[in-house]
């Protein structure tokens, strides 16, 4: 079983939050594939992540880049695994894959203020409730942390 975790942006933006959340789960020595559901927005991140901060690096490609085998950090709008990811991030209303189980950790980043990223996002929770699944939900507060919810 997957644990998934679910991230409900309300204070800043995906471009703000998705960097921070790769810095750790690369930290952790795992390989990510980041699912993007809109594929012109592949490219803007791909950038995004060279950019977001002086101070740090996150080794990442996409298929323009190539060698996806070697790219700890995968980009992509498709439903691939090709570095072998444990960890597997959502974004952009990217749908799970097929086998979405495969991954050790789930993340789903959605837009708190889109109606249908919401709506998408509590299909999700209740599936993965009732499969038994370990699910947990992240919000941010006002000083713009995560915070657990139940």
């Amino acid at each position: 079983m997957s644990r998934i975790d679910f991230y409900h942006l309300q204070r800043q933006t995906l471009d703000e939050v998705l960097p921070k959340l790769l810095l750790k789960a690369y930290g952790a020595g795992k390989n990510i594939v980041v699912k993007i559901g809109n594929p012109e927005r592949v490219e803007f991140i791909n950038s995004l992540l060279w950019t977001f901060n002086d101070e740090s690096f996150l080794p990442h490609g996409s298929k323009k880049d190539g060698f996806a085998s070697a790219q700890p950090i995968w980009l992509t709008s498709e439903d691939e695994n090709p570095n072998g990811a444990n960890f597997l991030f959502l974004v952009d209303g990217a749908a799970l894959p097929e086998e979405e189980l495969t991954y050790e950790r789930i993340f789903d980043i959605f837009d708190g203020n889109s109606a249908e990223a919401l709506q998408q996002a509590r299909e999700l929770w209740k599936k993965y409730k009732d499969s038994d699944s370990e699910v947990y939900y992240w919000q941010q507060n006002a000083n713009g942390t995560w915070e657990q919810k139940a």
